[in-house]
């Protein structure tokens, strides 16, 4: 794995001497004349190999600044109390609380989400002594960098990315979405259909895997079961469809946006049906707002405190890093809108 860059890596990609690569990166030109062109020449490149310079390089090597960095690939920033990830960054910041660790929020999603996924803006996470990550999908050429130079780093949620290199704390959706499939099956349900985005994160798929993994276990034909879709194709029309095809359950992923469930509880409103009477609906993680709809909820707030307790773990050990990865069990909820076929 490449190392962390350096000054002297610094002047031979813009053709200057180490001195001066020091005198423009701390500032100290005073009484020197260097032109516009040289400055922004080693700036560019500072930013190019991802230099960042350590902010305890005037302590003793083993000195930290008790920082710990927060970079997310969504919108999380600011939030309401109940938004998706206002529960995982309280968890944060209660741990980090509790551990004596400052909170960075390094502002990923600013200017939109091609900046969230540049190289440089996630090498600056390097200021801190650890970073926490999260978002549904993993940049992997900045992460790797982070990694093969030594960064520690978690991320909040379970990732396979980069054979299975990163440390993580997630959640065990294959297991929480099977029961909700087995609990259908033990009131009757033959025919269901799980709805899920058609995007490829560990989150969505992990709940795809427990669905099919209970439905074959109950020997229900699974060739159907699937459907991907965007919210905006989901409508009276598709729930009165698959109603005419004999299904009697519908499953349905809850991601951070909440659009999909909303959208399909709206469309079975719509579609005049009673839950559970004429349909039965769970959703693969607690909808906003609808406590009554059966499903289960994700322990956002542990998540958030297991997280910083990982990262701060991964600071201190003496030893050589493992990719410690952590699945949190959910939480049942019974609700209102599962019961036997109509």
């Amino acid at each position: 794995m490449a190392r962390a860059p350096r000054q002297a890596d610094i002047a031979a990609a813009a053709g200057v001497s180490q001195t001066t690569v020091s005198l423009i990166l701390s500032g100290n030109t005073d009484g020197v004349r260097l032109s516009e062109g040289t400055r922004r020449r080693v700036l560019d490149a500072a930013e190019e190999l991802g230099y960042v310079p350590d902010p305890v390089a005037t302590r003793l090597a083993s000195a930290r600044n008790h920082m710990l960095g927060v970079y997310t690939f969504a919108s999380a920033f600011p939030t309401d109390v109940d938004g998706f990830y206002y529960p995982i960054l309280v968890g944060i910041e209660e741990e980090a609380a509790a551990l004596g660790q400052d909170l960075v929020l390094f502002t990923g999603t600013g200017g939109g989400q091609g900046r969230a996924h540049d190289k440089t803006a996630i090498r600056r996470t390097r200021v801190a002594d650890g970073c926490l990550f999260f978002g549904r999908h993993v940049p992997e050429e900045p992460i790797d960098w982070l990694l093969g130079g030594g960064f520690p780093l978690v991320y909040i949620g379970r990732r396979d990315e980069l054979a299975g290199r990163i440390p993580f704390v997630g959640v065990d959706y294959v297991a929480a979405s099977a029961a909700v499939v087995e609990r259908l099956v033990a009131l009757g349900h033959r025919e269901l259909r799980y709805l899920r985005e058609d995007d490829d994160a560990p989150s969505s798929s992990d709940r795809e895997k427990g669905v099919l993994a209970a439905a074959r276990k109950a020997r229900l034909a699974v060739r159907r079961i699937v459907v991907r879709a965007a919210p905006a194709e989901v409508g009276a029309g598709m729930i009165e469809r698959w109603r005419a095809e004999g299904v009697t359950a519908v499953v349905v992923e809850e991601t951070d946006t909440g659009e999909l469930s909303a959208a399909l509880l709206a469309a079975v409103e719509a579609a005049g049906l009673r839950t559970p009477g004429d349909l039965s609906v769970a959703v693969l993680g607690q909808p906003k707002d609808r406590p009554e709809v059966s499903g289960f909820e994700v322990p956002r707030r542990e998540l958030g405190r297991r997280a910083v307790r990982l990262l701060v773990d991964q600071i201190t050990a003496s030893g050589p890093r493992t990719a410690q990865q952590i699945l949190l069990d959910c939480v049942p909820v019974n609700g209102s809108t599962l019961g036997p076929p109509g």
